[in-house]
């Protein structure tokens, strides 16, 4: 399931936006990967950007949102918090697997489907909050 980020996945804080763009990318090339046959330490390697990724975007996310004293913190962090659980599984199950491509299809489609519904449901409230701040 290959699907980029788009205009209206926007939540309208640089920083945000611009982490959101390169996950949507790295995670469309491990599912590339994976369909592709590539090697298994490509995908494993991949599978690792990706964790280490996501887990560089939560602390700043969260960091930002304390700056701005962002009321929904700690929902967010809990939900980061599930996330980066749920992707320490994915790869357990990969390296337990030997490289079984349908974890990878999986992997692909849970991180896209989390990103979208993330962004749409929680991190856009963050930039609603902020206009909130300038107006």
């Amino acid at each position: 399931m290959v699907m980029g980020w788009t205009e209206d996945l926007s939540v309208g804080v640089d920083l945000i936006d611009q982490q959101h763009k390169v996950w949507f990318d790295k995670a469309n090339q491990l599912f590339e990967a994976g369909k592709n046959g590539k090697a298994k330490d490509f995908i494993a390697q991949m599978l690792n950007f990706l964790d280490e990724y996501t887990k560089m975007h939560f602390r700043d996310e969260e960091k930002y949102m304390l700056s701005i004293h962002y009321p929904e913190y700690d929902t967010q962090k809990k939900l980061h918090t599930n996330f980066i659980a749920e992707l320490a599984k994915l790869k357990k199950e990969y390296e337990e697997s030997g490289g079984n491509i349908s974890v990878i299809i999986n992997a692909n489609q849970m991180v896209i489907n989390w990103l979208i519904n993330h962004i749409s449901s929680q991190d856009k409230k963050i930039g609603q909050y902020v206009r909130s701040l300038k107006n």
